[in-house]
């Protein structure tokens, strides 16, 4: 099938967007380059301002994490300022069982920083410094509006190669291994390293997506094309309120197991179990191939989650039949709420 021809006045917007992004990768300086031309340097300030919101945030963990087997006892990525206040959005992970949070702002300037919410239905994490970050915060986009080929940058905070330039291949419901899953997930390519917490800008300035995965099928489930997962920002406005006064929102409380999983040839493969979890307390190893569960088959990972997420509230108990060791096997798993689970910050 051929490409239908883009008309002219579209191919050279699309031109001039994406050599304002190439210019502010390349410079990420307060004054244009001679090669944006003039009626393009308020856009080019405006992508530059937006890459200034992006922060550099490391944490440590507690002693005693759950999560440093996976995540490692020292994190870092990056997250965005996104109000006056300070408020700083990032992917959740990096904060989980913090002990202690720093921030760095685009000009080197490092500030504690506390744990506002986590938000395990999307991913989202919130923080803030312990004092004035300097930029302005950027604005949210409507992520509904992204489209697959619309050009965009990706910002991470500080380092060489901090703004880049990508293609959306993608949009599409993700399903992860860890009892996540999400609508309309934004995948970009190539892919970038340090996505943890990025900011995906588009050519408005405007922030429409925070950085998740490395991933190796972007396009197309199955298909080889690496690039990166971001979770779309119209995610987060429903619930940003919620997750200020109560820390998180109320979709993130629902049934959780413990279950790392995978689908395999048609079939759900458990990958790996969460120490003292439900799913590990159930008898549930690497390797079980999932049948069912309430008595209902479960083939691809978003059906096992449909399956757990609607059956209660947190402390629900679950049916597994599974294929273990050769035999078939019915196992009750007692859920929780995995915030529950989770060890926190002692408090003095």
């Amino acid at each position: 099938m051929r490409a239908t021809p883009l008309p002219f006045p579209l191919v050279i917007a699309i031109f001039l967007a994406a050599m304002a992004f190439d210019a502010v990768a390349a410079a990420s300086k307060s004054s244009p380059p001679a090669n944006v031309p003039r009626e393009d340097e308020a856009a080019y300030q405006t992508l530059v301002e937006a890459t200034h919101a992006v922060v550099q945030v490391k944490v440590k963990a507690i002693a005693n994490a759950r999560t440093s087997r996976t995540l490692g006892a020292e994190r870092a990525g990056s997250g965005v300022l996104i109000a006056p206040s300070g408020l700083v959005l990032t992917i959740g992970y990096l904060i989980l069982e913090a002990d202690k949070v720093e921030v760095t702002n685009h000009e080197g300037r490092t500030l504690p920083a506390t744990v506002v919410a986590y938000d395990h239905a999307t991913g989202f994490g919130l923080v803030r410094p312990l004092g004035p970050l300097g930029p302005r915060p950027v604005r949210l986009g409507a992520s509904g509006k992204v489209e697959p080929l619309d050009r965009v940058m990706i910002a991470s905070g500080g380092g060489e190669g901090a703004v880049t330039i990508a293609t959306v291949v993608s949009k599409r419901p993700f399903a992860g291994y860890w009892e996540y899953a999400i609508d309309g997930a934004i995948f970009t390519s190539p892919p970038r390293p340090d996505h943890p917490g990025a900011a995906l800008i588009n050519k408005d300035g405007e922030l429409v997506g925070i950085g998740s995965l490395f991933v190796m099928d972007a396009m197309t489930p199955g298909e080889r094309l690496p690039g990166n997962m971001f979770v779309p920002v119209d995610l987060l406005k429903p619930i940003l309120d919620e997750m200020l006064q109560t820390g998180r929102s109320k979709a993130g409380v629902r049934p959780w197991i413990g279950l790392n999983s995978l689908e395999d040839d048609g079939r759900l493969k458990v990958l790996r179990v969460t120490e003292d979890s439900p799913a590990d307390e159930a008898g549930l190893r690497p390797g079980d191939i999932i049948l069912s569960v309430n008595g209902e088959k479960v083939t691809t990972l978003a059906q096992l989650y449909r399956v757990i997420w609607s059956a209660g509230n947190p402390g629900v108990e679950l049916r597994f039949k599974v294929l273990q060791g050769g035999g078939v096997r019915d196992m009750k798993v007692r859920s929780l709420d995995r915030l529950e689970f989770l060890r926190k910050k002692p408090t003095i």
